[in-house]
Parts: structure tokens; sequence; C-alpha cells
């Protein structure tokens, strides 16, 4: 193994072991404070993304490049611009609100909102994918923000809670949320057709897109 991916690969696993970290610690230090709710702090996308980068991280730097398949990239690609999301739209609108998002704590909220998915975007720029991969692929990548937010809107009717001011139905009703999601669909699939050209670009020559 070359020094580059030896040291490349120490990274992914040092990031890796730095969510869960964060994502432990905050669970175990919110377990006793008043109207704690596990299936509630689940239930963030920002902690659903940062459990997949972990697990991400972790795995790419187990599989060589050699030996990662066109699923894998694909794989790795969705989880990119989940943890893209995750930055972007913290940066845009949730910025100041740590408290209501249940990372309270200032190491917890940087490694979570602002450091892994740097960390994720700029591992998919330094080592792109091997294979190049079709755009239909990006709109498969969308499924996971749309089953969150189906999920989100099932539970927040049963619990009286959502995650996030954008999805509270109690206070923007169906047709504010719906709103705001078309809203950061558009973005979503532009961030994924950049993520797929961007890394088309830097694939390895001479491999076929997969559809």
């Amino acid at each position: 193994m070359r020094p580059r991916d030896l040291a490349l690969n120490l990274a992914r696993l040092a990031f890796a072991a730095a969510g869960v970290v964060a994502i432990t610690y905050q669970l175990a230090s919110s377990a006793d404070r008043p109207g704690f709710d596990t299936g509630n702090f689940f239930s963030f996308f920002t902690i659903q993304s940062n459990i997949l980068a972990a697990a991400l991280l972790a795995l790419t730097a187990s599989v060589p490049r050699t030996e990662r398949t066109a699923l894998f990239d694909a794989l790795r690609g969705a989880v990119t611009l989940y943890l893209a999301i995750t930055g972007i739209v913290f940066a845009l609108l949730l910025s100041g609100l740590q408290e209501s998002l249940q990372t309270p704590l200032p190491w917890v909220d940087f490694i979570l909102h602002k450091l892994i998915p740097i960390v994720v975007v700029a591992d998919w720029l330094i080592d792109p994918p091997r294979h190049r991969l079709a755009f239909r692929v990006a709109a498969l990548w969308l499924c996971f923000p749309a089953a969150w937010l189906v999920y989100t809107l099932i539970r927040g009717a049963s619990v009286d809670w959502y995650p996030y001011p954008f999805v509270d139905v109690s206070t923007l009703g169906y047709p504010g949320v719906l709103l705001r999601s078309a809203v950061l669909l558009v973005g979503m699939v532009a961030a994924a057709a950049a993520f797929v050209l961007i890394g088309n670009r830097r694939a390895d020559t001479g491999r076929a897109a997969v559809a």
C-alpha cells in the first residue's frame, strides 16, 4: 500500500471513530435529561447520515480501490450526498438551534454538523469513484431523503414531534412543509447531479457509466 493510501485510510478510520464517539457521547449525556426520547434522537437526519458516514469511512478504508464495485461507488456517492445535505441545510437553516437539535455540546455540534460533512465530501473529491455512474443512480440516491420525510411526517403525526422547523406540520401545516420540501428537493437534485458529474470526470478512464 502506498504511503498516501495508508495515510488516507488512517484518516478515514479516525474520522469514523470521531463521529461514533460524538453520537455516543451525546446520546449518553442526554439520556437523563427531562423529556429526552431515544426515538426522537435517532429520527434526526443528522444522526442517521452521520451513522452512515462512519460506516462508509470505515468500509472505504478497508476496501482497496481496485476491489471497489460499481455498487460500492454508488452507495458511497449516496452517503456523500446525504452528508452534503446535512452540512448545507444546517448552515443555511438550522445554525443556532443546537439545543432543539439535541446537539448542544459544541464539540459534538462541530463534528456532526461541520467536520464530518466536509470530510466525506472531501474524501469523494480526493479519492473519486472508480466507476462512472449514470444519472439514474443519482435519482436513486434521493430515495432515502424521501423515505425519511415520509417517516418523519407519519411519526410526527403520531407523537406530535418533528425534528426540524421546516418539517413541523403543527406550525407550517402540510402545504407549508411540502412547499419547503419541494424547494429542498431542487437543491438535492442539483447536488446529486454535481456529484455524479464530478465523479465521472475523475473516475478511472475506460469504465462505462453504470446504470
